[in-house]
């Protein structure tokens, strides 16, 4: 990859979503560990602010704008990949939609962007850029699912529901290619000082607040599962409780809780 005209042999790391909150920290994260970067997301400025920041850091750094909401967002990116000549060793599967409140007080297209962010544009591109890696037997990819990932979620209920598919899907995957030099990592962040909530449209509990985390404090997270071969990296000790908790406990006790919880009204 070689987006500022010099030859490079770090390795490329495509980051989806990395115009701000966790796609930015984990970008870093694999600038300070030796990888060139392409970012991609819909927001152009703050990818360039970034991209000068990873230069800092000794990584080429690649701008791709892609809409990953809209059907063909997810191949349109495939193809200036390969327009550019760039080489995926890393894909870290960043991008995610939320909306908060009752199922049906949220808007249809809202449910359908979801779905394609989450979901089909995740699959596309793990589909699309796993082959090469397999040839060469060396990859790694990373899949951002969440803590919701491990319980239905009232008042989330989609959003819950793409985190859970993603969740399962990046398990099977692993447990698929075993031996092929190919990992797969699944990152479960909780709640994250980020932007999620105000574009998801919604407010935090006291709960939800007293264990956030800062976007660098998973990033580092994540990248230490990712680069020690973890399936799942659940991102800090009271998330890592809660997860077990979640997974342990009969719905009928969780559920009226995480309603709770979730209440926007």
């Amino acid at each position: 990859m070689n987006s500022s005209n010099r030859p490079s042999a770090r390795p490329g790391a495509l980051v989806t979503g990395a115009s701000s909150g966790i796609g930015a920290a984990l970008a870093r994260e694999l600038a300070r560990h030796g990888h060139d970067v392409v970012l991609s997301a819909r927001r152009v400025a703050p990818m360039e602010t970034l991209a000068e920041e990873l230069r800092s850091l000794g990584a080429a750094a690649t701008i791709i704008a892609a809409d990953l909401s809209q059907p063909g967002g997810a191949a349109k990116l495939i193809a200036e990949l390969g327009a550019r000549g760039i080489e995926v060793e890393t894909l870290v599967n960043n991008a995610g939609l939320g909306a908060m409140g009752a199922f049906t007080r949220i808007d249809a297209t809202r449910n359908a962007e979801m779905l394609q962010v989450n979901i089909v544009a995740l699959t596309e591109l793990t589909q699309a850029l796993l082959p090469a890696m397999l040839a060469k037997r060396r990859g790694k990819i990373m899949l951002v699912a969440s803590t919701a990932s491990f319980l239905p979620c009232p008042n989330m209920a989609v959003y819950g529901a793409t985190k859970a598919f993603v969740r399962s899907f990046g398990e099977a995957l692993a447990q698929e290619l075993q031996g092929s030099g190919v990992t797969i990592n699944v990152l479960c962040p909780g709640t994250t000082a980020t932007e999620f909530f105000a574009v998801a449209g919604g407010t935090l509990s006291g709960v939800q607040m007293q264990r956030m985390m800062t976007a660098d404090a998973v990033a580092k997270i994540a990248y230490a599962g990712m680069a020690g071969g973890e399936r799942v990296t659940v991102a800090g000790v009271m998330n890592r409780i809660l997860a077990f908790a979640a997974t342990h406990t009969p719905h009928f006790l969780t559920l009226p809780a995480a309603a709770r919880m979730m209440a926007q009204d």
